[in-house]
């Protein structure tokens, strides 16, 4: 299996990235969606983006239109409705495909380092959370419903 960061990305402006950027850092992984009942977390991880940062958590959005073609925008409206809405001022990336025949490279590692229930891999739907660690070796899957606030306990112990 490769190494998370070795997979290239792309800022929600179009900026290509390796993941190794944040090499050494306790990464969120998210994808996100603009028009979807869990769209309210984007405040939650946001919260967590502010308290936290400053100690090496780093949140990363992945629009996603996949699920109920919930994200339907540009990346351009994309970015501009999480920022007016809620303010996000963490990394937002290009609009992703996490499952089938499309799936990105980063959520094809993910899925493998961290099935869900009953070790299926197939993402369920929008606002599913990855954590790993600062060495990107632990990843950790979390359901939709889970909320960003839940995650405190957990993303403390990484830092």
């Amino acid at each position: 299996m490769s190494s998370i960061y070795e997979i290239e990305v792309e800022t929600i402006d179009g900026q290509k990235t390796k993941l190794d950027t944040y090499r050494g850092d306790v990464l969120l992984i998210v994808n996100t969606a603009s028009k979807c009942g869990f769209t309210p977390q984007f405040a939650g991880l946001e919260a967590l983006h502010k308290k936290y940062a400053n100690r090496g958590l780093r949140i990363l959005g992945f629009p996603c239109n996949q699920f109920g073609k919930q994200d339907p925008g540009s990346n351009e409206e994309i970015a501009e409705f999480c920022e007016r809405n809620y303010g996000v001022s963490f990394p937002m990336h290009q609009k992703i495909e996490v499952n089938g025949a499309g799936t990105h490279p980063l959520y094809r590692r993910l899925k493998e380092a961290a099935p869900g229930v009953l070790g299926t891999e197939a993402i369920k739907w929008n606002f599913t959370k990855f954590l790993v660690d600062r060495d990107g070796r632990r990843i950790k899957r979390f359901a939709p419903k889970t909320t960003p606030e839940e995650l405190e306990a957990e993303i403390e112990a990484l830092l």
